[in-house]
């Protein structure tokens, strides 16, 4: 009975994610993925049009500050959608 109700948080929260994504998109925003598997302060951010750039974001008390690291090729794009349910 707790893997169907965690099924079903994890399906709900994917919806939620993605029509958040779509939401950005439609505004022409981009999508902050946050990950667990890159280095401290860094995410991705993906584009309206197709674009995952790899971020490092500092802050300084209210002030933030952004640097892209990497622009990923399409394939590493696709693996990092695949990887979060976002293809």
């Amino acid at each position: 009975m707790v893997d169907f109700e965690l099924e079903e948080k994890h399906k709900k929260y994917l919806i939620t994610v993605k029509n958040l994504r779509h939401r950005n998109f439609s505004n022409n925003l981009p999508f902050l993925i946050l990950s667990e598997d890159l280095p401290d302060g860094q995410v991705y951010k993906e584009f309206p049009d197709g674009r995952i750039e790899v971020q490092e974001i500092k802050s300084a008390g209210k002030n933030f500050s952004t640097r892209v690291v990497k622009i990923l090729k399409a394939w590493q794009a696709q693996k990092v959608r695949e990887a979060y349910g976002l293809h």
